[in-house]
Parts: structure tokens; sequence; C-alpha cells
């Protein structure tokens, strides 16, 4: 008896005696260390899209990047993003005060504004989807689009809104918990609606009322999306490939650095005449180095940076696999991301093994994850409702995802992948190589861009 409790109060003194050491070296720890390790837990938490982590280590970061004399300002903006009820953090006391969040229960509408072509309607809560019934008919000569919202607003008594080029626009407490947004007019709006957290932005396009106005006036056009949300916009579109890299080689020795670099043509003419400014890293078939893609996005300050792919599958599975995807820059988890991403990495890597790749990209982009994965949703999702309209149920979806893209590395602005469909394919290839395809897919490219700029 004595022989055995001897030996639980060794193993209980040893345990102790370790955690006192491991607590002691921690507190000894500098702040630089501290600070290095919570960047680290910070991207981990990122990318395991834990938001309470990310909280946690974002208010780490601005308190000891602070006592460091570090910028932590892009940590306080992703932590207001975050946590709304965080106001500000004082550094010198190590400690975060709050702002008062007033409760309005009766009320969860608390704005709703014209801006340009756009309506746009403020919630004192996040919202989705569900929160909005969208109903659109003709009646009489008149086109209609009733937009419900799960909602109250204080000064619906019913208002008149004014957008220039639309009949009318009438918003009502329809029910006691429905707001009701009706617009009238004799053209058809092709109204959409973007959904950003406690925000909803409708924007109307009176195409037909504006060319009445422009032939009668002899004014020039300025297209309703040209406003304040993109106009200045900087963006590097990449054509991969190139020169002596063919990329990925179809049927009949089709090259995948052609149909990409048609495609970004296409694409910059599309975004030139919407009001952004657009730069290609490459408008010949010329090589390029994957590392003087991004620094030649970086020296134009580019607000974005688009590299367009094709991708391709062995021929055991050429007639099963196609569809369309979207990647932002991050180390790959799914086998398919990292096959991926080692076909489309060809050239500039041989020299580092895969712990040195490794180490790079955790530390490469870190800021920046967040902001291209939001950019890579909107891409994918406008590429497919484009696309679908033409080609229907034969464009498969094949998603967002994350992959180690060593083109996307160094880039200082949020940066995505595209893989337009897959050259292997019979069908899909074909298609790929048709100016048609080519047209369609770049201007859900641009509306893609359009949506993220107009949330973010």
């Amino acid at each position: 008896m004595l022989v055995i409790s001897l030996n639980k109060f060794l193993k209980i003194s040893l345990s102790t005696f370790f955690l006192l050491i491991f607590t002691i070296s921690l507190q000894a720890a500098s702040d630089s260390d501290k600070y290095f390790y919570a960047k680290k837990n910070y991207v981990t938490a990122v990318l395991s899209s834990n938001t309470k982590k990310e909280i946690k280590y974002l208010k780490v970061l601005i308190i000891l990047g602070s006592k460091l004399n570090k910028d932590v300002k892009k940590y306080k903006e992703e932590l207001y993003k975050l946590d709304k009820s965080v106001y500000y953090i004082e550094s010198k006391k190590i400690k975060i005060t709050k702002k008062k969040v007033k409760d309005n229960k009766k009320y969860n509408i608390s704005n709703v504004k014209v801006d340009d072509n756009m309506i746009i309607i403020d919630f004192t809560h996040n919202i989705s989807k569900k929160h909005i019934t969208f109903k659109e008919h003709k009646k009489s000569s008149y086109y209609y689009d009733v937009f419900d919202l799960k909602g109250n607003f204080k000064d619906a008594s019913p208002t008149k809104l004014k957008i220039n080029g639309i009949n009318k626009i009438r918003i009502s407490q329809y029910r006691y918990k429905t707001l009701r947004i009706s617009i009238r007019n004799k053209y058809n709006t092709k109204s959409i609606y973007i959904i950003n957290k406690k925000r909803l932005i409708i924007k109307v396009f009176p195409k037909k009322y504006t060319k009445k106005v422009i032939k009668k006036h002899n004014v020039k056009l300025i297209p309703a999306y040209k406003n304040e949300l993109i106009r200045n916009k900087t963006i590097v579109i990449d054509p991969g490939h190139g020169g002596k890299d063919s990329g990925a080689v179809g049927s009949s020795k089709k090259y995948e650095k052609i149909a990409v670099l048609k495609i970004s043509k296409y694409l910059r003419a599309e975004l030139k005449s919407r009001g952004y400014k657009v730069y290609l890293t490459r408008t010949n078939d010329k090589y390029i180095k994957l590392t003087k893609r991004t620094k030649y996005a970086n020296k134009k300050n580019a607000d974005m940076f688009i590299s367009i792919h094709a991708n391709s599958v062995p021929k055991s599975k050429a007639r099963k696999t196609k569809g369309i995807e979207t990647y932002f820059l991050s180390p790959a988890r799914s086998a398919r991301s990292k096959r991926v991403a080692a076909k489309e990495n060809k050239g500039d890597i041989k020299s580092l093994g895969y712990s040195s790749k490794n180490i790079v990209l955790n530390l490469l982009n870190r800021s920046k994850i967040t902001s291209s994965q939001k950019m890579a949703i909107d891409i994918q999702g406008h590429m497919l409702h484009n696309l679908k309209k033409y080609y229907g149920n034969k464009i498969v979806d094949k998603g967002v995802r994350e992959g180690p893209f060593w083109v996307l590395v160094g880039a200082q602005m949020p940066s995505v992948l595209i893989e337009v469909g897959y050259i292997s394919h019979p069908t899909e290839s074909k298609r790929i190589y048709s100016t048609n395809y080519q047209k369609r897919i770049a201007k859900g490219i641009a509306n893609g861009i359009d949506s993220y700029f107009s949330k973010n």
C-alpha cells in the first residue's frame, strides 16, 4: 500500500513540476514570441472557420502589437467586422472597452435609403435569404418587382422613393412583421439583391429608359453600375501558363494557355466597359515566372488579382470529370485540391521541399485569406448563374476550394484562381475554345467582381 501511494505521489509531483516549468517558460517568453504565436493561431482559426478563436487572437494581436509599436489597424478592422460590439482596445491598460448596444426589439429595420440605382435597407441584425421573399409580375402595361422583408420599419408610412428611370418605388408596412418594397416600371428593371450581414442592397437596371433619355438629350451613356462602390478599382488578370509552359493539353493539341488568354482578354474588355482599370500579366504567348505575376499586380497597386486556368484529369477519368471551380490560397486539405495545385505549380518551385512550401504558405497572405474566400464565392456563384442561362444543367458546380497555388503567393490584395472547365473532357473542351462560352464566362466573372465590391 505504501509503494502504491508513493508511486501516485511521484506521478502527481512530476506532472505538477512539468506544468510549473511550462508556465514559467510561457511567462518568460517575450512579447515578440507571444505576438508570433498569436498570429499563427489566428491564421489557424481563419482556416478552420472558428470565429470565436479568430476574435480571441485578434484581441491578443491588437494588445501585443500596440505594445510592440506594430501597425495593428488591419487587425482592428477585422475584429470590428466579426464583433460589432467591440469599440476600441486600450493597449496600455490591456483591457477591452465595449460600446453600449441599444436594444430595439420593436423596429428591426433601422434605415431605408436610395443611392444611385440602389435601394439600401439596414437591419439591426444579420439577415439571410430566409428574411426576403421576391416576386415579379406584369399588370396592364407595368412590370412589378415586389420584395417582402421580415421586419418592422418606423418610417414606413407609406413612403415613396425615387430612382432615375423608375416609374414608382413604394415602401409600406404590409403586415405587422413584413415590410414591402414595390418597384413599378414600364420596362423590366431586372432587379437583383445582395445580402451583406445586416444590409440588403436592391439594384435596378432601367436600360430601355436610359437609352430613350440618351437619344433625346444626346448625352454619353454611363452604365448604372458605374457608381462609387467600384469606381477607380484596379484589377490584374493573369492568363495562366504561356510560352514554353503550355499548361494542360486537350484533344487535337488544344493548349490551355491559348484558351485562358482569350478568356482573359474578353474579361478585360468587359471590366473596362464597366469602369475598372484592368491590366493583363501577359497579352501574348509569353512565359512569365509565377513570382513575377503577383509582383506586377503589387506594382500596379491592384485591388484584385485573378488567375485564369483550365483543369484536366488523366484519360481514364476524362469523360466523367467536368465542371468549374474557384480557388483561394491556403494549405490544401483535400486530395483534389492538392492534385490541381500540383498541376498549376509546375516550374518555379522545384527547389522547395514539402515542408518549406507549407511554411511559406502559412506565413504569406494571412490577412487576405478571408477576403479572397468571399471574392471566390461571389465569382463562382455569378459564373454559374450566367452560364446556366445558356447551358442549363450541363454546367457542373465544382465549388469554392482552398489550395496552395504559388501564383497567388505574394499578392498584397484579395486573389483567386479560376478553373474555367476541364480541357480533358470531350464536350467541355470544345466549349472552352468557343467564342460564345469565353464571352459568357467572362461576363459571369465580371458580375461576381461587381458583387464582391458592392458588398465589401
